[in-house]
């Protein structure tokens, strides 16, 4: 593909500005200083007059189809509801655009191969919205395992404990539903607030295709009054035969940091992706590691300059996250905790439950590779 001429200024355009979309705004302002970019327009159903990221005379419109009417931009960030992800990067895409698209990457598995077809087709870049995928830790991970310093690898498993409140669940129609008006949404915590874990776990354990896993067991449970999951295990086996476990709530008393513990015959490594840290623990001793990241813009930018830049995050990176969300998307709803199990903290729209002993429990599938009703915890029995 030969790139785009006046690449010293890419004109961005952000789809979906309320909420999280607003960040990349804030991004592609901090590009524009550095001129590397522009903002060439924003899409939101909602009129964006008096938002504070938005600067005085963008360009608005009501749709992308509305925005593509009258401006091919350089790359079209989506900011949008999963099941959107597919149809607007599509067309994005088809109308010779390269896009930034937040993850997860699309509503299911057969979505996600429509979605490479169409990458395929259309030669454009698409890049999906993992950061941690541009994270230096991870870099150093991948390298410390292969330079065998753990030994062989044994198990990789994910931890993520955090906070939730009953707003969170009532902000979007489409927050905490796994289909919404007959569409699949898939918003639970393995594919959204903790997706990161997952995929993250997966990178390390060298799972990034389709192809690299094997086999994929969920365990759903909800302590909101919500139909998607907010405490869940996934025990994945990549083709390699490696198990990599994942315990995950939005249901703790406290947000902890999320992290990936990798073993290994020799050694352990703990990587603490929100910080880019890894602490090692070897024959060599015990050191830790602080990095910086590679923001996915940027990068997306960078590999626009020159086909010898691969993404760091390629629609094709994230199948085996995909073949995770598939075991999400088709399995039973999941179970609703039993209140003898639940403690609420907080009051109004400020209010989580707490599931008893989550955090243990977490901790206790990532480091035995086994989910929770597997394990026993106590609020699994019917």
């Amino acid at each position: 593909m030969t790139a785009p001429a006046a690449l010293d200024l890419a004109r961005v355009a952000v789809v979906g500005v309320h909420g999280h979309g607003a960040s990349h705004v804030r991004r592609v302002a901090a590009l524009a200083s550095d001129r590397r970019a522009v903002l060439s327009g924003v899409v939101d159903p909602r009129p964006v007059d008096g938002l504070a990221d938005v600067p005085p005379g963008t360009p608005w419109f009501p749709s992308l189809d509305a925005l593509l009417d009258v401006q091919q931009p350089d790359v079209v960030v989506l900011s949008t509801p999963i099941p959107t992800h597919l149809p607007l990067a599509s067309a994005a895409l088809r109308a010779g655009c390269d896009v930034l698209l937040e993850k997860p990457t699309t509503a299911s598995l057969a979505d996600h191969a429509e979605l490479l077809a169409v990458v395929e087709e259309t030669g454009r870049r698409c890049q999906v919205g993992f950061q941690t995928f541009g994270s230096g830790a991870v870099d150093e991970v991948v390298r410390i395992v292969a330079s065998g310093e753990l030994g062989d690898l044994v198990s990789v498993g994910a931890v993520g404990t955090w906070v939730r409140t009953v707003a969170y669940y009532q902000r979007a129609a489409w927050a905490g539903r796994r289909t919404l008006d007959g569409v699949e949404v898939v918003d639970g915590v393995v594919t959204n607030p903790l997706a990161h874990a997952v995929a993250t776990a997966l990178l390390v354990a060298g799972a990034r295709t389709v192809e690299d896993v094997a086999d994929v067991e969920v365990d759903l449970f909800h302590a909101h009054d919500i139909e998607a999951d907010d405490t869940s295990s996934v025990v994945v086996t990549t083709r390699s035969g490696l198990r990599v476990a994942a315990g995950l709530t939005v249901c703790a008393p406290e947000r902890t940091p999320a992290r990936v513990l990798v073993t290994g015959t020799e050694g352990s490594l703990t990587l603490s992706y929100e910080q880019d840290a890894v602490e090692v623990r070897s024959p060599r001793g015990t050191r830790r590691i602080t990095t910086g990241r590679v923001d996915l813009l940027t990068q997306l930018l960078d590999a626009r300059r020159s086909d010898d830049v691969p993404l760091r995050c390629g629609v094709g990176d994230t199948g085996a996250f995909m073949r995770v969300l598939e075991a999400v998307r088709t399995a039973p709803d999941p179970a609703a905790v039993g209140t003898a199990h639940v403690a609420w903290q907080g009051s109004g729209p400020d209010a989580w439950p707490v599931v008893t002993d989550v955090v243990d429990w977490c901790e206790r599938v990532a480091v035995e590779g086994r989910t929770f009703t597997a394990l026993g915890a106590p609020w699994t029995r019917p």
